[in-house]
């Protein structure tokens, strides 16, 4: 079975976010970089399907500036067999990304790609369907689990509170929900043979899409926590700041 795993290189959820001076970008200075964390769910789930099956391939694909290397040795670590870089230091919108993920994919042979269902950087959830689209696949999103055999795939997603299963024909695109899988922590095995590994960079094919990033604010502060004592007194404090103050009742 061959699996593409679809990941990208973003910015550490624990980083204290910086606009730039420019006021349209992130800050980089500083920062530290990490896998999207759905796509490392992504990337465990496709090495757990390949080890299962016992045969086929994983492969990483990423489309991202040149120290995105970084974050495919990790995939690679992890148990993935072979990494595709398309390289670029622009930045991307959903559209475009796609684009040059397809166009990096090539006439490449796969059965399934994974992608995870959305960036933390960005959270458009887009890229994954937008691939299948292009590519004319079908695409489920979200999914939180997944089970593979004779050419289909049967997956589960939560949609409005109730548990959706859907059988769908391979090849697919399917984004990773939280509780598809674990992943990992590579070894030190894993990371020796990471070096090994094949990993082919090529220039991303870049196309015009049609977002534009304007301008990036932060949100506003938050406001300094009030305490009430469980009292009744307290009670009907809350119950005025509720009214009065914040308009909800």
């Amino acid at each position: 079975m061959k699996i593409i795993v679809c990941i990208k290189r973003v910015v550490d959820t624990e980083t204290r976010v910086k606009i730039g001076a420019d006021g349209k970008s992130i800050d980089l200075g500083g920062v530290q970089f990490i896998t999207a964390p759905y796509d490392e769910m992504a990337v465990e789930k496709a090495i757990q399907l390949r080890d299962e099956a016992g045969e086929g391939s994983v492969t990483v694909v990423t489309v991202g500036p040149a120290a995105a290397t970084k974050e495919l040795r990790t995939a690679l670590a992890m148990g993935a067999d072979e990494a595709l870089h398309a390289v670029t230091e622009e930045h991307l919108g959903p559209n475009a990304t796609a684009a040059a993920l397809q166009a990096a994919l090539g006439d490449r042979a796969f059965d399934l790609i994974l992608c995870g269902k959305q960036a933390t950087d960005e959270d458009d959830a887009a890229v994954g369907p937008l691939l299948a689209a292009g590519l004319g696949l079908p695409c489920v999103a979200f999914v939180h689990s997944l089970t593979v055999a004779a050419g289909h795939a049967i997956v589960e997603r939560e949609i409005d509170g109730e548990t959706e299963i859907l059988e769908v024909d391979l090849p697919a695109v399917l984004t990773a929900q939280k509780g598809l899988a674990e992943p990992r922590y590579p070894g030190l095995k894993g990371i020796m043979a990471a070096k090994k590994k094949p990993l082919e960079s090529v220039p991303a094919e870049v196309t015009d899409g049609p977002t534009e990033v304007r301008a990036l604010e932060l949100p506003p502060a938050r406001s300094a926590m009030v305490t009430i004592e469980p009292t009744p007194a307290g009670m009907q404090t809350l119950l005025t700041a509720l009214r009065q103050e914040k308009k909800v009742l």
